[in-house]
């Protein structure tokens, strides 16, 4: 049976386009995987606390770190738990000053993690996880991708490297972008553009 991790991450609940594109993904997975669980995490109304000075101390211990206690330690194996049992993850988030916003950080925060999600190297981080596709909708209020792209993107470059470090390298990014000044039969062209690219996606997988 598969089980689908979906993060949503902004902060406009039920009025989010990142969510709105990040759920109907999920639905096509479950139309494809009848069986499929999701668990649903709404960074956007709830983020992750902050981490804390014992977390961090931990991490500076690396193999060491045993014997350290706080909140966010036990934040962070529950995180990377839900993650590790995850077949896939779908990701709703919105672009905050060129990059993911606070909330989404906040959870990378506790799953890039030494000697739990990655292993320090001689040529850089190795990654300790299998891969696993991953499905990024992203809204923009601006034009960051593709032809005519008029401003900078830091989200997906971000991405890619962060979740790649631990060894999640599929990764997917589905843009719903000009939120701010589209129309909505323009959002609406945006959307089912996209959510073909993720049948096509997933029937490649062969889900």
């Amino acid at each position: 049976m598969s089980q689908i991790l979906h993060l949503t991450c902004s902060p406009r609940g039920t009025e989010s386009h990142s969510r709105a594109l990040s759920t109907a993904i999920v639905q096509r997975i479950v139309a494809v995987r009848p069986g499929a669980t999701q668990i649903r995490r709404d960074l956007g109304v709830a983020p992750p606390d902050r981490i804390d000075g014992l977390y961090a101390s931990a991490l500076v211990a690396g193999q060491a770190e045993i014997g350290f206690s706080s909140p966010a330690l036990d934040r962070s194996a529950a995180a990377i738990a839900e993650l590790v049992a995850a077949d896939m993850l779908v990701i709703g988030t919105p672009m905050h000053n060129f990059t993911v916003p606070a909330a989404l950080k906040a959870w990378i925060d506790l799953v890039i993690r030494p000697f739990h999600t990655f292993a320090p190297g001689a040529n850089g981080k190795v990654g300790l996880l299998p891969d696993k596709p991953v499905f990024v909708a992203i809204a923009s209020g601006g034009h960051f991708h593709g032809e005519g792209a008029a401003q900078p993107d830091f989200l997906t470059p971000y991405l890619s490297a962060v979740l790649g470090c631990i060894g999640v390298r599929s990764v997917h990014f589905l843009p719903v972008q000009r939120t701010a000044r589209a129309t909505a039969s323009d959002l609406e062209q945006q959307t089912h553009a996209l959510l073909k690219r993720v049948d096509d996606i997933l029937r490649h997988m062969g889900a």
